[in-house]
């Protein structure tokens, strides 16, 4: 339980640091998710979601993701598998930008304790390949996410993860180049259907003036 506490301080540090020199933007994410288990003992499955952003102080749709994976569970605690994702991004003033990606991903389970505490960590590698550019973007993710029953029906969700390059190209930066944190609650709307709003901070390092975006993140996820 201690160390769920300070997880959860660290997360709220991070949330009340404020960043020299940024520029803020306010944004409205949305994701969809979608989970099927392909084998009657459920070792096997497959995930795909949708995320629209809207950008620009929520005013245009700066970027839509599609992504799918097939995992499989080795155990309780571990779960490896890949995917695809096409990412359409569409910033103010240059033009579209077109990614697709591939990645590998291993999610362990760190804790789970019977009153229905959960701390996992979503490792996942990605490998960026843009049409507007020759070169291949490699990146590291970590995502450490807990949950935890605040009443019978409501989870508190907060999770934390840094996006960190492990080279450079023209649309891949190295070293830390994002680092998102979220802060909400989960409850369901339907049998096998779950609600998340909540808050999500995202620090964008650039080469001029970093960036700060504020987002009212909204996701759907769907258990088959």
């Amino acid at each position: 339980m201690q160390r769920i506490l300070l997880f959860a301080a660290a997360i709220a540090a991070v949330f009340a640091s404020p960043a020299a020199a940024t520029e803020d933007d306010f944004n409205v994410w949305g994701g969809q998710f979608i989970f099927v288990d392909l084998d009657k003992d459920g070792d096997w499955f497959v995930r795909a979601e949708a995320q629209e952003r809207f950008t620009q102080d929520a005013d245009r749709l700066g970027q839509l993701l599609l992504r799918s994976f097939v995992g499989y569970r080795l155990n309780e605690t571990a779960t490896v598998g890949g995917g695809y994702a096409y990412i359409l991004t569409d910033p103010v003033g240059p033009a579209q930008i077109n990614e697709h990606r591939i990645y590998q991903e291993v999610t362990l389970t760190l804790i789970n304790t019977e009153d229905g505490v959960k701390l996992t960590s979503r490792n996942r590698f990605e490998q960026r390949f843009f049409e507007e550019d020759g070169e291949t973007g490699l990146r590291y993710r970590n995502q450490v996410q807990l949950t935890a029953p605040i009443s019978e029906k409501t989870n508190l969700v907060l999770y934390t993860e840094p996006f960190i390059g492990v080279n450079e190209t023209r649309f891949n930066r190295g070293g830390v180049a994002l680092w998102r944190n979220f802060a909400g609650v989960s409850f369901p709307v339907a049998k096998g259907v779950s609600f998340t709003p909540g808050y999500l901070n995202q620090y964008v390092v650039r080469s001029g003036e970093d960036r700060m975006d504020h987002v009212a993140n909204f996701g759907v996820t769907a258990r088959f």
